[in-house]
């Protein structure tokens, strides 16, 4: 089955706050070529209109924020990026190598693993519902968090925290998310998109060129990069090379489809 039935992103504007909604709960809102360019096509969107001074990204439902990576589409032989070169540029989710000076506001309504956690180690503030879980499970399957998650949550927690989630694989929930400084907002679910829009608000309220240029100072966005995660991005790009021909990353995908435990080799 196909996603024809409804778009994979859905955008919203309430004044001058534009809401991107992954639409694929079947799925688990996992990230496929459409929600690719529906994220990145907003975030442009979002960059270019004066109107808009804060995004919220969030998913459709109750169970998932965002599973990652949609490993069905690829058993199927679908990319899951664009063919566009620019559009490809804009990385993971189109987002993950996309920043704008904009703040993003990630609103999490429920597990955010993989490419999931992703999305929201790129987004400024985090308001998640109370049941939300986080997590980079890919050493679990032989990949690592390489759409910016192996960097981002040792900058983002604790680093020793960082290290145990990032080396374990093992989620934390929103109460940790809060207790390490990663949620800015832990709220039941009824009241979590009502939370993240009034933090919009609240910052939409402030003089918006103010704020962009406040974002662009604090994380270093010069001309649609950050300029300190060059060097990271490169050594993410060897670090891939290299485990995407070992033995161990064919292993782990195929002991995961096959619901047995891996046997790794270390080559």
């Amino acid at each position: 089955m196909t996603d024809t039935a409804a778009p994979a992103i859905l955008t919203e504007r309430r004044d001058h706050v534009l809401i991107v909604t992954i639409n694929r709960p079947e799925a688990r809102n996992a990230v496929n070529a459409a929600v690719h360019v529906g994220i990145g096509t907003a975030l442009e969107e979002a960059e270019s209109d004066p109107d808009i001074r804060v995004v919220i990204v969030t998913g459709t439902g109750d169970k998932s924020f965002c599973a990652g990576a949609d490993l069905v589409a690829l058993s199927r032989g679908e990319t899951l990026a664009p063919a566009d070169k620019a559009q490809q540029a804009w990385g993971f989710a189109g987002m993950v190598e996309h920043p704008i000076s904009k703040p993003i506001i990630a609103a999490v309504n429920g597990f955010a693993f993989g490419g999931g956690c992703e999305i929201a180690l790129m987004s400024d503030l985090i308001v998640a519902a109370d049941h939300a879980q986080f997590g980079l499970p890919e050493v679990k399957v032989g990949l690592f968090a390489a759409a910016g998650g192996a960097f981002r949550i040792a900058q983002q927690l604790p680093r020793k925290v960082a290290m145990e989630h990032l080396l374990t694989g093992d989620p934390f929930d929103a109460a940790a998310a809060q207790r390490y400084g990663f949620a800015n907002r832990v709220v039941p679910l009824a009241d979590l998109m009502p939370t993240a829009i009034a933090l919009a608000e609240k910052i939409a309220a402030n003089a918006p060129l103010s704020v962009q240029a406040s974002k662009r100072v604090a994380l270093g966005i010069h001309e649609g990069t950050i300029e300190s995660d060059a060097a990271s991005w490169t050594a993410n790009i060897r670090e891939r090379k290299l485990l995407m021909a070992s033995e161990d990353a064919r292993e782990g995908p195929r002991a995961f489809a096959e619901k047995r435990k891996p046997e790794w080799k270390a080559r």
